[in-house]
This record gives C-alpha cells, sequence and structure tokens, in this order.
C-alpha cells in the first residue's frame, strides 16, 4: 500500500502530494491520528485529506485509514511469527495480540461484504419463513455453532446447534426448500460435516459454510443458491499456536447476527429490552 503511494506521488495534486508524504513518513501515526490533527499536520483542509484517500482508490479516510492499519500490522515486531520456548511473558502477550489483531485486519481487508450480505438475506428469509436454522460444526466449531445459536435466540430466532457428526447427518436428511444451515470448519475437510452440507444441498435447503478457500467444504457451495463466507486464516498445529481461527469464525456470525438484527429492525428492540430485564431480575445484587 505504502509502495502504491509512493508511485503515485507524481500525479497527485501538491496539496494530496503533502498528505501522501505525512503517510509515507508516519503511517502509524496516520492511521490512528483525527482528520483535523492530520490536514494541520500536512498543512491541507479536511476535505483534502479525503480527497487524497478517495484518489488513492478508498472509500473515504475511515476506510483508508482501516487498510492503512492492516498494512502497518503486519510490519510490526512479532507479526507472523511463532511463540518460542523461551519468549518471557511480555513477548508471548505480544506476538498473540499482534497476531490476531493482524488476522482480523487481514481478513477485515478481503473479505466479501457482498457473500456476508447474500447469507444475512438467507438467514431473514428463513426467519420469515418460519423454516428452520441449524448450526453445524465440530471440535471448536461446534463451540462456534453453539454461540452462533445463543447469538440468534436473543434475536428471537429459533435454531439449533449440533456438534455430533451423526446428529448433523441425521438433522441435514430432514432439512429441505427453505431451511437453512450455516456449517461451520477450520479445515474444510471434515467428512461429517461434508457428508451433512452435501445432503442438505441436495434436498434443497440453503446451505452458508464458513471455511478456508479452495477446501472440499467451500467447493460444495459453489453451486447457485450456496453461500462460502471465506475464513482463510491458516491454523498453526504446534503447541504455541493461538487459536485465531476459532476467533474468527466467532467474528464472522457476529457479523451475520448482527446484520440480521438490523434488518429486523425496530421491532427487536422491545424483545431485546424485556429479555436483559427478566436476565437482570434473576441476578444476585
Amino acid at each position: 500500500m505504502l509502495d502504491r503511494i509512493k508511485a503515485s506521488l507524481p500525479s497527485l495534486a501538491p496539496a494530496e502530494q503533502r498528505v501522501a508524504r505525512l503517510v509515507l513518513s508516519d503511517p502509524r501515526a496516520f492511521a490512528n491520528l483525527p482528520i483535523s490533527e492530520l490536514g494541520s499536520r500536512s498543512h491541507v483542509s479536511k476535505p483534502t485529506v479525503v480527497r487524497f484517500c478517495r484518489s488513492m482508490g478508498y472509500d473515504g479516510l475511515s476506510d483508508f485509514k482501516l487498510k492503512l492499519a492492516g498494512s502497518v500490522s503486519e510490519g510490526v515486531p512479532f507479526i507472523h511469527r511463532s511463540v518460542d520456548a523461551d519468549d518471557k511473558t511480555g513477548d508471548v502477550m505480544v506476538k498473540v495480540i499482534d497476531n490476531t489483531v493482524a488476522a482480523f485486519l487481514k481478513y477485515r481487508n478481503d473479505a466479501s461484504s457482498v457473500a456476508i450480505e447474500k447469507a444475512a438475506d438467507a438467514l431473514l428469509a428463513t426467519y420469515h419463513s418460519g423454516k428452520r436454522i441449524e448450526f453445524f460444526g465440530v471440535g471448536n466449531s461446534g463451540i462456534v455453532a453453539q454461540d452462533a445459536q445463543h447469538k440468534f435466540f436473543r434475536l428471537g430466532i429459533t435454531s439449533i446447534a449440533y456438534s455430533d457428526g451423526h446428529m448433523q447427518v441425521m438433522s441435514a436428511s430432514l432439512l429441505g426448500p427453505g431451511d437453512c444451515v450455516v456449517v461451520i470448519s477450520n479445515s474444510g475437510r471434515t467428512r461429517d460435516l461434508m457428508d451433512a452440507c452435501d445432503i442438505a444441498r441436495k434436498n434443497g435447503a440453503t446451505t452458508i459454510v464458513i471455511t478456508v478457500t479452495g477446501s472440499p467444504l467451500a467447493n460444495i457451495s459453489r453451486d447457485a443458491g450456496h453461500i462460502h463466507l471465506a475464513a482463510d486464516h491458516p491454523e498453526g498445529y504446534d503447541r504455541y499456536s493461538p487459536m485465531v481461527s476459532r476467533l474468527m469464525h466467532l467474528m464472522i456470525i457476529d457479523i451475520l447476527a448482527t446484520c440480521v438484527a438490523l434488518r429486523i429492525g425496530a421491532k427487536l428492540q422491545p424483545l431485546l429490552k424485556e429479555m436483559k430485564n427478566n436476565l437482570r431480575s434473576k441476578r444476585y445484587a
């Protein structure tokens, strides 16, 4: 990203060049400073800062800063370096947190909003039609499936989560047109999940798969009406590898639940308020 800005300098207007030079001189500060400070340091107006961001192909300052933050994080110490046996606690904290943040920012930059929108629309359509919404996962992905069920249940959406392979295959056999199943897998190669997804697809149910691009499970979803939400974080299996993929899957479920909640609209507010009040009344003082 910084190389592209540098190459674009000659074609920019003089005021925009001053903004570009500020980015190149201190990208970390640029990603964190408010627009008033950026304008002051560049000796330009606020609209000029925004105009520079748009001339570089971004929607505006916020979009530009998010992408810049991702580029900066890719280069900070410890990013993409595994934890070593002789690391001190402070080193471990920095490595694990920075690697996780970098993975999330990379997802933010690479994720398809079109695919997310299709998945949210499919879930909402299933909810409105009174059909079944189910979440499948095994191992750590099974925990994500249970979390997904909890999040959607909060929205007044009845759903089921299965982490047992036999139950998933049996349940998929009962799904049909109008039903929707969300299949979560880090590797995209779990036999039971692939079988359950294939059965649900053949029965006419909508399948949403959250998994790595190019995996067998992702390839199943290439047919029309079936949706792949790419979660392309390679999970390491050495004993010092943090489980970032599970956090990424949880984040994708959060995005889906939020999109569905916004589509349900204002009528959801009284339900959430009543639920919160009832839960609060059950707590000890």
